[in-house]
């Protein structure tokens, strides 16, 4: 549900959605609370309401501060692990210059593909949420071919062999990670304490009486306002591939790997 929201509404529609809706909804339901127990506006009970309400309200936010904290966390993470890999290939593409043509032109190639590969076919994928090793491995495959069977014939050779070799192992291991934080998503349970803690704690707003309707519809809504905003936060950040504040590919169209992309 969470990357079929993200990939078909923008950030925009989906705070209007989230933000809007929880306040709309807290609003009617202490609306209906107060005219079902017309007593809740005496207030006679706001001491004990406000200890609870503080109390869940501590509880709460701990919770929501350490679920955002960790997805901004991966989002940082899954940028770094892209920039990474794409810094990697780039890298390769500059130690090929140190081998003979047909050498380099096989290895071009190769990353060429790959880059290729990822952008317009892998990225979807993670998008979607069912990334494949499919469309990279053919070409990394490839990449690992022509190096196994290169010998370099000079000292100069071997060391720019031996780097093209360790950053392509790099590249594997990058994209597996990446591969894996397409896949991740925020815990069931703690799915269910950040918005599962939303419907006991807004509710427990409707207790806290005031005598006059705006008063107290301007506190339920300014406390349902801020925890909508909080819940828009974990549904953005849960999926760093999908939506409009997702990881982009541009890495892998920049720099040194701008050219494989040149017509």
């Amino acid at each position: 549900m969470s990357l079929w929201l993200l990939n078909y509404f923008s950030t925009f529609t989906l705070a209007l959605m989230t933000v809007g809706g929880t306040v709309a909804l807290a609003a009617a339901g202490s609306v209906l609370a107060r005219r079902k127990y017309p007593s809740l506006a005496e207030g006679e009970h706001n001491d004990m309401v406000g200890v609870t309400l503080g109390m869940f309200g501590a509880i709460y936010g701990i919770i929501l501060a350490f679920v955002i904290v960790t997805l901004w966390t991966q989002l940082d993470s899954t940028q770094t692990i892209v920039a990474t890999e794409a810094t990697d290939i780039a890298l390769i593409a500059r130690d090929a210059g140190a081998f003979p043509p047909p050498v380099r032109a096989d290895l071009d190639a190769a990353l060429s593909g790959y880059v290729h590969a990822v952008v317009e076919d892998q990225w979807p994928r993670m998008r979607a949420g069912q990334p494949t090793y499919g469309a990279t491995e053919r070409h990394l495959q490839t990449a690992f071919g022509v190096l196994q069977a290169y010998e370099p014939k000079t000292v100069r050779e071997e060391v720019f062999y031996e780097e093209a070799v360790a950053r392509l192992n790099d590249v594997a291991g990058q994209r597996r990670s990446r591969l894996t934080m397409a896949e991740q998503e925020l815990p069931p349970l703690l799915q269910v304490l950040a918005f599962g803690g939303a419907l006991v704690l807004i509710p427990l707003t409707f207790l806290y009486g005031m005598r006059r309707l705006r008063i107290q519809l301007l506190f339920v809504a300014s406390v349902a306002a801020l925890i909508g905003f909080s819940l828009l936060l974990v549904l953005v950040l849960d999926r760093p591939f999908a939506g409009e504040l997702s990881v982009s590919p541009a890495p892998y169209q920049e720099g040194a790997l701008a050219r494989y992309w040149s017509p």
